[in-house]
């Protein structure tokens, strides 16, 4: 697809420097893109790649258009602007409703006519499928369920028995809605299963990455807010409640009946301990360890950078002894007063 640079200021509301004829057909990286391509600069760890850039074009902001040798789209925040340019250049595949003959529905669920079913889908008792809903190949949505409008199941994704699933939701390939929290009770040394008797909601305009999973509720449901973002490989327990447009990266773990406010950050292969509370707008970075509750918004970390070996096992090696030379300051502090 070819657009004009004018077409392309227009779609973003950029203020265009440049000439408004020029013709784009692609995006690209600042330091790989050629001309009659366009480019972006938001991380400013690539800002020395802007001077030297064969783009056709750059979306930037307006204290770099000095330094841009090429045409220039000037917009305020040049991350989401890019995000409009990939959609004007790559728009979704049209989706034409329709069921496939190998998919298994039952007589009592209710599939609105303007959705699509791929192969293989089986959709079981009493479930409801919303108007321009698109269904993938292997998926399972099992009894009772409700989906709402225009969500998209991409393949072999599972949604449990009365799992709610809200508008405009998109659920990626592996995603598991609803399965059993992990409730069990120790009876002389012998685990005894918990009965999981809640659900999972989740409201409009939530995203779920691949392979994904967030457990039912044990009696009270698990709930995801609206505009909530879930990346690939996420593990979230029974009663957790995640508060609205909140953002959460990859291989996060979630233990049960943490409630975490609107607008958090949670960095990738952070862990959360159980029955916490995060207040809304906390930001926590990648690799952290929560074990108590955070009860003002802010940024918060834990754990020891990467650095090198030599230096890490003397820092751990110090580590251990701290305990000791507190106990010898306290006893200094004692003698002293």
């Amino acid at each position: 697809m070819i657009f004009t640079l004018g077409k392309v200021a227009g779609h973003i509301s950029a203020e265009l420097h440049g000439d408004p004829e020029c013709e784009v057909s692609d995006i690209s990286a600042l330091q790989s893109a050629r001309s009659g391509q366009i480019s972006f600069l938001s991380n400013r760890k690539y800002y020395r790649y802007l001077r030297h850039t064969k783009a056709s074009a750059v979306i930037i902001k307006r204290d770099d258009l000095e330094a841009c040798p090429v045409s220039a789209l000037l917009v305020d925040d040049p991350y989401l602007s890019f995000a409009g340019v990939v959609k004007l250049f790559h728009p979704d595949p049209e989706i034409v409703p329709g069921i496939h003959p190998s998919a298994n529905i039952s007589s009592s669920a209710k599939v609105d006519s303007s959705v699509t079913i791929g192969p293989n889908v089986v959709i079981e008792d009493n479930s409801v499928i919303g108007s321009g809903t698109f269904i993938e190949s292997g998926c399972v949505i099992q009894s009772d369920v409700s989906i709402a409008s225009n969500t998209r199941l991409y393949p072999n994704v599972v949604l449990c028995h009365a799992v709610v699933i809200g508008s405009r939701v998109i659920l990626h390939p592996g995603v598991v809605i609803g399965a059993d929290g992990f409730g069990i009770a120790n009876n002389k040394g012998v685990w005894t299963k918990i009965p999981q008797i809640g659900t999972v909601i989740i409201e409009d305009d939530v995203e779920i990455g691949a392979n994904t999973s967030i457990d039912r509720g044990a009696l009270e449901n698990t709930v995801i807010e609206q505009g909530v973002k879930i990346d690939n490989q996420v593990q979230i327990g029974h009663n957790v409640h995640i508060g609205a447009h909140t953002a959460i990266a990859g291989c996060v773990a979630i233990a049960g009946s943490v409630t975490i406010g609107k607008h958090c950050m949670i960095g990738g292969l952070s862990a959360i301990n159980g029955h916490l509370e995060i207040v809304d707008n906390v930001v926590i970075t990648g690799c952290s360890a929560v074990g108590n509750s955070i009860k003002s918004p802010g940024t918060y970390s834990s754990g020891i950078p990467v650095t090198e070996a030599r230096l890490w096992r003397r820092i751990v090696a110090r580590i251990k002894k701290l305990d000791d030379l507190a106990k010898k300051v306290a006893k200094l502090e004692e003698m002293i007063k």
